[in-house]
């Protein structure tokens, strides 16, 4: 039996391009000089699409591949797959949830935690010598004891809420509607409420065009002079403009991100300011991790081709 045809998007490791290659026909869009040609000459034999969170599939891509069937994406965010053309030409999409929340968890409550204490550059303070030359480092501030709030009590935000328990923070959070697996954290529906009660606000929902600027310039200024906006979901859910501005003006007293618009290219007014902590949007960034989600993309995909049931369907 022949094997069949992937349009794959971005690259991989070798732990994944290895098993692809052996299981699939992989086409590599990534390395064509020409993609629109390539496309044209390759879209007729495509029957999946393997791609990454950041990448996903536009409706030209779905477009030119008239026979395509399924979408697996490396990653739990799917915002930038077209799911209204995968919609209407009954094409499935999958995505890799569950294997990396714990890790994107992990990571937005180091980056809090960081960004608090300052050891960026505490460290600095040491390797410069201001340690032995200027004395001890600036004091800086608790994270125990105070107020968080978590826009999106999904996944990822579930797992953020539990830890920040054994840290005795006073926990919210905001969502579609209260859960019920959440008994001891308040449920605050508005997210300009949730941001004025908070001291660290974690953004940790899901983007759509619902979300899109969901931080906006009242939330910001809500969470305050004295507080902190922790992103580990996507940079589409905060309003970057009003959030520079903010930090800027120092109305909001700090930030640490590890998503941007147009990332790599992150806006240079970023890398200007000394309140705000900026990480290569590695939250699921541990070999572990990521040898899982590679993993599951290719699941998904021979389960496709198989008949059998996707294991993680987003359409």
């Amino acid at each position: 039996m022949s094997k069949p045809d992937i349009l794959q998007v971005g690259p991989y490791p070798d732990w994944d391009q290895i098993p692809l290659e052996d299981a699939f026909n992989m086409h590599k869009y990534f390395e064509a000089s020409d993609t629109s040609a390539f496309l044209q000459s390759v879209g007729g034999s495509i029957r999946g699409i393997a791609t990454r969170g950041e990448l996903g599939a536009d409706r030209a891509m779905i477009e030119a591949c008239p026979n395509l069937e399924v979408v697996s994406v490396y990653g739990v965010g799917y915002d930038a797959v077209d799911l209204e053309a995968c919609r209407e030409k009954g094409i499935r999409v999958t995505n890799t949830p569950d294997v990396l929340t714990n890790d994107v968890a992990d990571l937005g409550v180091a980056m809090m935690l960081v960004q608090s204490r300052g050891m960026i550059s505490a460290e600095t303070w040491v390797r410069d010598g201001s340690w032995q030359q200027k004395g001890l480092y600036p004091l800086k501030s608790r994270v125990w004891g105070k107020r968080a709030g978590v826009l999106g009590l999904g996944r990822i935000g579930f797992e953020v809420a539990k830890r920040l328990a054994g840290f005795d923070l006073d926990i919210a959070y905001s969502d579609i509607s209260a859960k019920d697996y959440a008994p001891d954290w308040t449920f605050i529906a508005d997210p300009v409420e949730l941001a004025q009660r908070s001291d660290f606000l974690f953004v940790t929902l899901a983007a759509s065009a619902q979300t899109r600027h969901i931080v906006n310039r009242d939330v910001i200024e809500a969470v305050g002079p004295e507080g902190m906006i922790i992103n580990i979901s996507r940079a589409s859910n905060i309003d970057e403009a009003a959030l520079l501005d903010a930090l800027e003006s120092k109305s909001l007293g700090s930030a640490a991100l590890d998503v941007f618009e147009g990332e790599p290219a992150l806006n240079p007014r970023f890398l200007e300011l000394d309140n705000v902590l900026v990480q290569p949007h590695h939250a699921s960034g541990t070999f572990e991790t990521r040898k899982a989600m590679g993993k599951l993309v290719r699941d998904n995909l021979k389960a496709h081709f198989a008949g059998q049931d996707l294991l993680t369907p987003v359409l």
